[in-house]
């Protein structure tokens, strides 16, 4: 593991009840890199990202998982948020009677281990808001509650933007969202992206991939990594989709 090294996992299995889903994933990611993940539906993806984010439904049978160096199998998801790591959800979830400024100030306090002041906190969440051209009328509303989902995904943007996560993993963002609501998520990504901060994106298509551009592309199917590229990946992905290499993996395992 080299010192840039945020993310390093080696041949994780990981299963859900009695059913395995990772297989012997690998991957590495460094800081100021952007790797995006592809895959058809029950590759893995999703178990992926809960199980970096330490969700107790999924099961670690074998592998190791690594971040800044350090074992994080045995953290709990709030001491894996304080070394710096964060998930956006594919689905989140409303909080009625919750505000975004309340909720947000717990999670940023939760984060950092002592209670930021609330002038401080203000004027954090106005600059973060300004830079994710967020109206500040939003930090009003219950979190998530009645949101659009363009609305939801931007409200999880805000989310990472307070917190300030090393490595941040984006469970297919996209999902849901209509052109000028992805575009408008992917401008906060990119604008909230820094040289020493690693980004894992998660998606089934490539048009996420258009406006935010990844150096490595993986493509997952049945639990394992089976390819790695470039964005060029993604792009062959769009036109041939995922049958061949899903028929060139059965026929390697009957053989």
């Amino acid at each position: 593991m080299t010192q840039s090294t945020l993310l390093e996992i080696r041949d994780l299995h990981a299963s859900i009840g009695d059913k395995e889903i990772l297989k012997g994933l690998s991957l590495a990611i460094n800081a100021g890199e952007v790797h995006a993940i592809m895959g058809p539906n029950g590759s893995g993806k999703s178990t992926l990202a809960n199980v970096l984010m330490g969700n107790p439904n999924y099961r670690v049978t074998r592998g190791e998982v690594r971040v800044k160096g350090q074992d994080v199998l045995a953290m709990k998801p709030d001491e894996r948020a304080r070394l710096g790591l964060f998930l956006a959800f594919q689905y989140p979830v409303a909080v009625p009677g919750v505000t975004m400024v309340n909720f947000l100030r717990q999670a940023v306090n939760a984060v950092r281990g002592s209670d930021l002041p609330i002038r401080e906190f203000r004027e954090l969440l106005f600059a973060k808001m300004k830079v994710l051209k967020v109206d500040q009328d939003f930090a009003r509303r219950y979190v998530n509650d009645g949101f659009s989902g363009g609305e939801k995904k931007r409200a999880e943007m805000l989310q990472m933007a307070m917190l300030e996560p090393s490595l941040a993993v984006l469970d297919e963002t996209d999902s849901g969202l209509d052109i000028d609501a992805l575009r408008t998520v992917a401008e906060g990504v990119n604008a909230l992206m820094n040289p020493e901060m690693g980004l894992l994106l998660i998606t089934h298509y490539q048009r996420l991939l258009n406006y935010v551009k990844p150096q490595f592309v993986h493509v997952l199917i049945a639990g394992r990594i089976v390819r790695s590229g470039g964005p060029e990946l993604a792009e062959e992905l769009e036109i041939t989709g995922y049958d061949e290499m899903e028929a060139a993996l059965a026929a390697s395992a009957t053989a």
